[in-house]
This record gives structure tokens, sequence and C-alpha cells, in this order.
């Protein structure tokens, strides 16, 4: 089943994210190449970031932000998950 995620990024993103940002990416690229995340990123200004994923149900890819260095250094600071159905 394919999950959209959808939230928001703190004041000042690009200089807080500095330090985490190898770790965060790292960990995306490993749920890339096992299929759990399809797509990810921030839309411009970095304001919000936009991801979809592949999982067995939605806890799985709210565990997956939560152990996120971006969800637990305050990076994120507000993420919505919701159930995707992609029609095209």
């Amino acid at each position: 089943m394919r999950f959209v995620l959808w939230g928001t990024y703190c004041d000042e993103a690009l200089t807080r994210r500095a330090p985490y940002r190898q770790e965060h990416l790292a960990a995306l690229q490993q749920l890339k190449d096992a299929g759990t995340l399809v797509t990810l990123g921030p839309t411009e200004g970095s304001t919000h970031v936009f991801g979809i994923f592949e999982a067995e149900n939605q806890e799985l890819v709210e565990a997956i932000v939560k152990g996120d260095v971006y969800w637990r250094h305050g990076i994120w600071t507000q993420v919505q998950i919701y159930p995707w159905i992609q029609a095209f």
C-alpha cells in the first residue's frame, strides 16, 4: 500500500539540518533500496516536505518518520501521513 507524507520544516531548516543531513540521506537511501521509499524531498524554499512510501501499513511509515534524524532533532516540525490510492 502507498502512503503520502506531507509535513513542515522548522525555521532556518537549511542551516539547522546541516549536522544531520548525511545521516538523513543515508537512511533515505536504505529505504529507497529496500523499496519502502518511492520519493521524498522538500518544496522550494524548504518550508514543506513531501514523500511517498510503499509499506504494509501506516504504523510502519509513522515509525520510519519518528526514527528519522530530522524528526528527532526538530527539523521536521509536523508530519501528516495519508493512505494514497494512485489513480494514474
